[in-house]
Protein backbone atom coordinates (compact mmCIF):
# COMPACT_ATOMS: atom_id res chain seq x y z
CA UNK A 1 0.00 0.00 0.00
CA UNK A 2 1.46 3.26 -0.65
CA UNK A 3 0.63 4.66 2.70
CA UNK A 4 2.70 1.97 4.19
CA UNK A 5 5.71 2.54 1.81
CA UNK A 6 5.73 6.28 2.89
CA UNK A 7 5.96 5.67 6.22
CA UNK A 8 9.08 3.26 6.05
CA UNK A 9 12.60 4.84 6.72
CA UNK A 10 15.50 3.84 4.72
CA UNK A 11 17.33 0.98 6.16
CA UNK A 12 20.49 3.02 6.63
CA UNK A 13 18.73 6.17 7.79
CA UNK A 14 19.15 5.71 11.78
CA UNK A 15 22.67 4.79 11.38
CA UNK A 16 23.88 7.72 8.85
CA UNK A 17 21.91 10.17 11.11
CA UNK A 18 23.80 10.03 13.72
CA UNK A 19 27.16 10.33 11.94
CA UNK A 20 26.02 13.37 10.02
CA UNK A 21 25.02 15.38 12.68
CA UNK A 22 28.72 14.37 14.79
CA UNK A 23 29.97 15.54 11.91
CA UNK A 24 28.50 18.88 11.32
CA UNK A 25 29.17 19.43 14.87
CA UNK A 26 32.78 18.71 13.83
CA UNK A 27 32.79 21.26 11.49
CA UNK A 28 31.39 23.51 13.82
CA UNK A 29 34.50 23.08 16.32
CA UNK A 30 36.81 22.91 13.87
CA UNK A 31 35.19 26.45 12.37
CA UNK A 32 35.26 27.97 16.07
CA UNK A 33 38.75 27.71 16.53
CA UNK A 34 40.03 28.95 13.17
CA UNK A 35 38.09 31.94 13.99
CA UNK A 36 39.66 32.31 17.34
CA UNK A 37 42.76 31.93 15.79
CA UNK A 38 42.08 34.44 12.93
CA UNK A 39 41.00 37.29 15.86
CA UNK A 40 44.07 36.18 17.76
CA UNK A 41 46.35 36.66 15.05
CA UNK A 42 44.95 39.85 13.83
CA UNK A 43 44.80 41.24 17.55
CA UNK A 44 48.74 40.25 17.70
CA UNK A 45 49.10 41.84 14.06
CA UNK A 46 47.73 45.16 15.73
CA UNK A 47 49.20 44.73 18.88
CA UNK A 48 52.58 44.33 17.28
CA UNK A 49 52.11 47.64 14.78
CA UNK A 50 50.83 49.48 17.71
CA UNK A 51 54.58 49.29 19.40
CA UNK A 52 56.59 49.77 16.28
CA UNK A 53 58.30 52.50 15.54
CA UNK A 54 55.98 54.99 13.33
CA UNK A 55 59.19 56.11 10.78
CA UNK A 56 62.13 53.90 9.51
CA UNK A 57 65.54 54.73 10.00
CA UNK A 58 65.66 55.61 6.13
CA UNK A 59 62.59 58.31 6.63
CA UNK A 60 64.19 59.81 9.61
CA UNK A 61 67.49 60.91 7.51
CA UNK A 62 65.16 61.92 4.58
CA UNK A 63 63.38 64.04 7.00
CA UNK A 64 66.35 65.53 8.53
CA UNK A 65 68.62 66.16 5.30
CA UNK A 66 64.85 67.58 3.78
CA UNK A 67 65.30 70.28 6.84
CA UNK A 68 68.66 71.31 6.81
CA UNK A 69 69.15 74.84 7.72
CA UNK A 70 65.88 74.30 9.92
CA UNK A 71 66.94 75.58 13.76
CA UNK A 72 64.98 72.93 15.19
CA UNK A 73 64.18 69.75 13.07
CA UNK A 74 60.96 68.86 14.70
CA UNK A 75 60.94 64.75 15.62
CA UNK A 76 59.09 65.22 19.13
CA UNK A 77 56.66 63.16 20.55
CA UNK A 78 58.06 60.60 17.58
CA UNK A 79 57.96 56.74 17.98
CA UNK A 80 61.49 56.03 16.64
CA UNK A 81 62.48 53.05 19.18
CA UNK A 82 64.60 50.25 18.03
CA UNK A 83 65.59 52.20 14.82
CA UNK A 84 69.46 51.89 13.84
CA UNK A 85 70.50 55.79 13.83
CA UNK A 86 74.37 55.17 13.96
CA UNK A 87 75.90 58.22 12.94
CA UNK A 88 72.61 60.12 11.78
CA UNK A 89 73.17 64.04 12.34
CA UNK A 90 70.62 65.16 14.34
CA UNK A 91 72.67 68.83 15.49
CA UNK A 92 69.48 70.96 17.04
CA UNK A 93 66.94 68.55 16.54
CA UNK A 94 63.57 68.87 18.44
CA UNK A 95 63.34 65.14 20.10
CA UNK A 96 61.00 66.44 23.34
CA UNK A 97 58.69 63.21 24.55
CA UNK A 98 60.41 60.87 21.55
CA UNK A 99 60.48 57.71 22.01
CA UNK A 100 63.86 55.92 21.26
CA UNK A 101 64.16 53.31 23.38
CA UNK A 102 66.95 50.73 22.46
CA UNK A 103 67.82 52.77 19.47
CA UNK A 104 71.18 52.59 17.74
CA UNK A 105 72.28 56.09 18.55
CA UNK A 106 76.42 55.07 18.23
CA UNK A 107 78.12 58.32 16.32
CA UNK A 108 74.90 59.84 16.18
CA UNK A 109 75.63 64.20 16.69
CA UNK A 110 72.91 64.97 18.40
CA UNK A 111 74.94 68.35 19.99
CA UNK A 112 72.47 70.75 21.12
CA UNK A 113 69.28 68.94 20.31
CA UNK A 114 66.38 68.63 22.63
CA UNK A 115 65.84 65.75 24.34
CA UNK A 116 63.39 66.72 27.46
CA UNK A 117 61.22 64.13 28.48
CA UNK A 118 62.53 61.47 26.23
CA UNK A 119 63.07 57.70 26.45
CA UNK A 120 66.26 56.73 25.65
CA UNK A 121 65.87 53.35 27.80
CA UNK A 122 68.39 50.67 26.56
CA UNK A 123 69.53 52.78 23.76
CA UNK A 124 73.33 52.81 22.30
CA UNK A 125 74.59 56.00 22.12
CA UNK A 126 78.88 54.92 22.24
CA UNK A 127 80.72 57.90 21.11
CA UNK A 128 77.78 59.94 20.21
CA UNK A 129 77.90 63.70 20.79
CA UNK A 130 75.73 65.39 22.80
CA UNK A 131 77.63 68.60 23.39
CA UNK A 132 75.15 70.78 24.62
CA UNK A 133 72.51 68.81 24.53
CA UNK A 134 69.41 69.68 26.97
CA UNK A 135 68.03 66.32 28.84
CA UNK A 136 65.41 67.08 31.40
CA UNK A 137 63.64 64.64 32.98
CA UNK A 138 64.75 62.22 30.20
CA UNK A 139 65.31 58.44 30.63
CA UNK A 140 68.21 56.91 29.57
CA UNK A 141 68.77 53.90 32.31
CA UNK A 142 70.33 51.44 31.11
CA UNK A 143 71.66 53.22 28.32
CA UNK A 144 75.27 52.78 26.85
CA UNK A 145 76.85 56.05 26.69
CA UNK A 146 80.36 54.33 26.95
CA UNK A 147 83.19 57.32 24.89
CA UNK A 148 79.86 59.46 24.78
CA UNK A 149 80.66 63.57 24.67
CA UNK A 150 78.41 65.09 26.99
CA UNK A 151 80.82 67.89 27.72
CA UNK A 152 78.27 71.43 28.71
CA UNK A 153 75.20 69.07 28.59
CA UNK A 154 72.21 70.07 30.64
CA UNK A 155 71.48 66.51 32.26
CA UNK A 156 68.69 65.95 34.92
CA UNK A 157 67.79 62.69 33.82
CA UNK A 158 67.66 58.96 34.48
CA UNK A 159 70.68 57.54 34.01
CA UNK A 160 70.07 54.20 36.38
CA UNK A 161 72.29 51.21 35.77
CA UNK A 162 73.83 53.43 32.35
CA UNK A 163 77.39 52.90 31.30
CA UNK A 164 79.28 56.18 30.68
CA UNK A 165 82.72 54.90 31.36
CA UNK A 166 85.16 56.93 29.36
CA UNK A 167 82.37 59.66 28.45
CA UNK A 168 83.35 63.16 28.77
CA UNK A 169 80.93 65.28 30.88
CA UNK A 170 83.29 68.15 31.94
CA UNK A 171 80.80 71.01 32.66
CA UNK A 172 78.11 69.46 32.37
CA UNK A 173 75.04 70.89 34.35
CA UNK A 174 73.56 67.68 36.27
CA UNK A 175 73.05 69.57 39.75
CA UNK A 176 69.04 70.13 40.84
CA UNK A 177 67.98 73.72 40.16
CA UNK A 178 66.47 74.77 43.50
CA UNK A 179 64.68 77.67 42.64
CA UNK A 180 62.19 76.14 39.75
CA UNK A 181 60.56 73.13 40.61
CA UNK A 182 56.91 73.71 40.17
CA UNK A 183 56.61 69.49 40.30
CA UNK A 184 58.71 68.64 42.92
CA UNK A 185 62.87 68.11 42.92
CA UNK A 186 63.79 66.75 39.82
CA UNK A 187 67.49 65.58 40.44
CA UNK A 188 70.10 63.57 38.61
CA UNK A 189 70.22 59.46 39.42
CA UNK A 190 73.28 57.74 38.52
CA UNK A 191 72.17 55.15 40.72
CA UNK A 192 74.61 51.92 39.98
CA UNK A 193 75.79 53.54 36.92
CA UNK A 194 79.83 52.65 35.38
CA UNK A 195 81.59 56.25 34.79
CA UNK A 196 84.65 54.43 35.09
CA UNK A 197 87.43 56.63 33.69
CA UNK A 198 85.04 59.68 32.97
CA UNK A 199 85.78 63.31 32.83
CA UNK A 200 84.03 65.26 35.29
CA UNK A 201 85.98 68.05 35.73
CA UNK A 202 84.35 71.21 36.94
CA UNK A 203 80.78 69.06 36.40
CA UNK A 204 77.89 69.88 38.82
CA UNK A 205 76.11 66.94 40.65
CA UNK A 206 74.85 68.71 43.24
CA UNK A 207 71.98 66.93 44.63
CA UNK A 208 72.15 64.10 42.86
CA UNK A 209 71.34 60.37 43.45
CA UNK A 210 74.45 58.88 43.19
CA UNK A 211 74.41 55.46 45.30
CA UNK A 212 76.59 52.78 43.98
CA UNK A 213 77.73 54.67 41.18
CA UNK A 214 81.36 53.64 39.86
CA UNK A 215 83.87 56.81 39.45
CA UNK A 216 86.76 54.97 39.68
CA UNK A 217 90.06 56.43 37.91
CA UNK A 218 87.16 59.43 37.02
CA UNK A 219 88.56 62.48 36.94
CA UNK A 220 86.27 65.22 39.14
CA UNK A 221 88.48 67.81 39.61
CA UNK A 222 86.71 70.81 40.67
CA UNK A 223 83.26 69.26 40.62
CA UNK A 224 80.07 69.99 42.67
CA UNK A 225 78.80 66.85 44.62
CA UNK A 226 77.14 69.05 47.26
CA UNK A 227 74.26 67.62 49.20
CA UNK A 228 73.90 64.55 46.73
CA UNK A 229 73.30 61.22 47.91
CA UNK A 230 76.68 58.86 47.43
CA UNK A 231 76.21 56.13 49.30
CA UNK A 232 78.09 52.89 48.39
CA UNK A 233 79.74 54.92 45.67
CA UNK A 234 83.24 53.84 44.36
CA UNK A 235 85.89 56.89 43.74
CA UNK A 236 88.52 54.16 43.94
CA UNK A 237 91.55 56.30 42.15
CA UNK A 238 89.45 59.10 40.95
CA UNK A 239 91.01 62.27 40.73
CA UNK A 240 89.10 64.06 43.15
CA UNK A 241 91.20 67.63 43.31
CA UNK A 242 89.26 70.82 44.86
CA UNK A 243 85.74 68.23 44.75
CA UNK A 244 82.83 69.54 46.57
CA UNK A 245 81.41 67.26 49.02
CA UNK A 246 79.29 69.81 51.38
CA UNK A 247 76.48 67.53 52.92
CA UNK A 248 77.61 64.60 50.82
CA UNK A 249 76.26 61.01 52.05
CA UNK A 250 78.88 59.41 51.96
CA UNK A 251 77.74 56.30 53.51
CA UNK A 252 80.05 53.03 52.84
CA UNK A 253 81.59 55.33 50.03
CA UNK A 254 85.07 53.86 49.14
CA UNK A 255 87.72 56.20 48.07
CA UNK A 256 90.59 53.95 48.01
CA UNK A 257 93.77 55.19 46.11
CA UNK A 258 91.65 58.30 45.34
CA UNK A 259 93.94 61.41 44.27
CA UNK A 260 93.58 65.22 46.00
CA UNK A 261 91.78 63.83 49.23
CA UNK A 262 93.28 66.68 50.91
CA UNK A 263 92.17 69.30 48.93
CA UNK A 264 88.44 67.94 48.84
CA UNK A 265 86.26 70.96 49.63
CA UNK A 266 83.89 70.29 52.62
CA UNK A 267 84.43 66.20 53.14
CA UNK A 268 84.84 67.72 56.59
CA UNK A 269 80.95 68.09 56.54
CA UNK A 270 79.75 65.28 54.62
CA UNK A 271 76.91 62.86 56.41
CA UNK A 272 78.20 59.81 57.58
CA UNK A 273 82.27 60.12 56.49
CA UNK A 274 83.39 58.05 59.65
CA UNK A 275 81.42 55.20 57.22
CA UNK A 276 83.30 55.80 54.42
CA UNK A 277 86.34 53.91 53.28
CA UNK A 278 89.86 55.71 52.44
CA UNK A 279 92.17 52.73 52.90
Amino acid sequence: MYGAHSVRAHPDFTVAQPNVAAAVRQCGARLRVLIAALVASALLTNAAASFAAEMSADEVRSFLAAHQGDARPDLSNKDLSGLDLANVDFRGANLTGANLKRANLSGADLSGAIMDLAILRGAKLTEANLRGASAFSTILAEADLTGADLAGARLISNFENANLSNANLEGAAMGADMHNQPMGLMRLSMYNATLRNAKLAGADMSWAMLEFADFSEADLSGANLTHAQAGGAYFSDANLTGANFTGTDLQSARFIGAKGIDSIVGLDKARNRETAFFK
